[in-house]
């Protein structure tokens, strides 16, 4: 099964740190995605821009609108993901709490739907 790995963090928490430390977790980061490519769990790895580079898109009525985003009330931001290829949730959760990150802020794991599977 294919299970999508959400890292929700404080961007604070990252600012805060020293150069030394962003490197630390960076390299950290990077390896995981190394260990996990080498035992068949990755699918694909994405870090994403800080939430004040996004932008929402809306549809309603056929009329498009476009705002600055996203509007959120809590601290924590998505700002990654990662898509891996796991045998069940258990294993799917142990790969999770792997992450880097997941020291520093949450990773949400969700199963991925396929259309069409039975």
């Amino acid at each position: 099964m294919k299970y999508l790995c959400q890292v929700w963090f404080d961007g604070a928490i990252l600012d805060a740190m020293t150069k030394e430390e962003k490197a630390e977790l960076d390299t950290n980061s990077l390896d995981y995605d190394k260990d996990l490519a080498e035992s068949g769990h990755m699918i694909i790895a994405q870090a994403l821009q800080p939430p004040k580079s996004a932008v929402i898109v809306r549809v309603r009525n056929d009329e498009m609108s476009v705002t600055d985003g996203p509007f959120t009330e809590t601290k924590e931001a998505l700002g990654g993901f990662i898509l891996i290829e796991a045998k069940d949730l258990n294993e799917a959760i142990r790969v999770a709490a792997g992450i880097p990150l997941a020291k520093l802020g949450a990773i949400e794991v969700r199963p991925i739907h396929e259309f069409g599977a039975k």
